[in-house]
């Protein structure tokens, strides 16, 4: 049984989900607008908005995969390891 380590996440670990939910909605957004204004049917915008959203999420999620770590982000895996 692991002890919970005195590390908290700092605020931008913690924030950094809401971005990427706030960047996709964003996106989403624009898309349907866009799309509601071309072709003045609301239900596809909703579709695209909708699409456009889950698509934004993935790709962002995806690229945040492919980040390696830096030196900070090692060290504190390693020490969350040897816990």
């Amino acid at each position: 049984m692991t002890t919970p380590s005195n590390h908290s996440p700092s605020r931008s670990d913690r924030l950094r989900p809401a971005e990427f939910l706030a960047l996709s909605a964003a996106m989403a957004l624009f898309v349907g607008f866009v799309v509601l204004l071309t072709t003045r049917q609301v239900t596809l915008a909703v579709i695209s908005l909708g699409i456009t959203f889950i698509v934004v999420l993935v790709v962002i999620a995806m690229f945040a995969l492919g980040t390696k770590p830096d030196a900070a982000e090692k060290s504190d895996l390693d020490e969350q390891n040897h816990s």
